[in-house]
């Protein structure tokens, strides 16, 4: 089974000495991708190759990069993406300060995604501009600033989603074609109702719904959302209200109770995914039985 990603398996540039993240996944069980925020100063180093595919997204700018030690310097501004494949050295030099979001993902998450006849090989770019994984990122940098151990799922998708992206759009052969899609049979999706509800109260990694599907995360995401109409994460969060109403209509247990029982992280983000979806309260929710 995957273990954590952590800092040992980034390419060392986070190890600079002058970087000290902002925010961080260690520690959180994230086994698809490492994200680390952070503010850089001006340096020229050179790094030993790594196991894991390098993106990093320019928060601020115009900065001058420079890569391979030689060449001229590229202006990158904010928005804009550093991307090294898994496997290479690297040399770099930055020229002025700049805050950065890394995302480190390994191959084999990237090909997961893909589900391409090959294996993908990613390109090494400089400057490129990509909103939809530029939103993703954005979107990751927001789920840990505010994380909670029920975002799990989500956390999954996100990153099945950004390898997705890489793959298809950021391979040296050029953009590769979606495969064909198709939905989920009756007897895999059934499987997967029964583990959410099982584990309604736990983090279910994205991993282990497809694995009862049979399938690879990518494709499972992708067949789920054709049966369903909704996302993985999106779906067990409405299995969570859903139950959660439920109790509240029907039992005496205390709202705190609730909200771990169906896998809400405490009381308040219980009122604030209530109040997100259905523009009601917990309280409410009990006073109307």
């Amino acid at each position: 089974m995957p273990t954590e990603l952590g800092l040992a398996d980034t390419n060392g540039i986070l190890r600079q000495p002058w970087i000290r993240p902002d925010r961080t996944s260690a520690g959180l069980g994230w086994d698809q991708l490492y994200l680390s925020t952070q503010h850089e100063l001006p340096y020229r180093s050179s790094f030993a190759a790594a196991d894991t595919h390098l993106l990093i997204l320019h928060l601020n700018g115009p900065v001058t990069v420079r890569r391979g030690g030689r060449g001229p310097a590229h202006p990158v501004p904010a928005g804009a993406f550093f991307l090294h494949p898994a496997g290479r050295e690297l040399a770099v030099e930055l020229g002025g300060e700049l805050d950065t979001v890394h995302a480190y993902l390994p191959d084999r998450v990237i090909q997961q995604a893909t589900d391409a006849e090959q294996p993908v090989e990613l390109a090494e770019e400089l400057g490129t501009v990509d909103p939809l994984a530029e939103q993703l990122i954005l979107t990751l940098d927001g789920v840990l600033r505010q994380w909670e151990p029920t975002a799990r799922t989500y956390v999954d998708h996100l990153g099945g989603l950004l390898a997705a992206q890489l793959g298809r759009r950021h391979s040296v052969r050029g953009p590769v074609s979606d495969s064909a899609r198709s939905g989920l049979s009756d007897r895999q999706l059934s499987a997967v109702r029964d583990l959410m509800a099982a584990r309604l109260a736990e983090p279910l990694p994205l991993a282990e719904l497809a694995a009862v599907a049979g399938l690879s995360v990518s494709q499972f995401t992708r067949r789920f959302k054709a049966t369903t109409g909704e996302a993985p994460h999106r779906f067990l969060i409405r299995l969570r209200v859903d139950q959660a109403c439920r109790l509240l209509r029907t039992s005496d247990l205390p709202i705190a109770r609730v909200a771990t029982h169906c896998g809400f992280s405490h009381q308040e983000h219980l009122s604030r995914v209530l109040r997100t979806r259905l523009n009601t309260t917990p309280g409410a929710v009990r006073r109307s039985r």
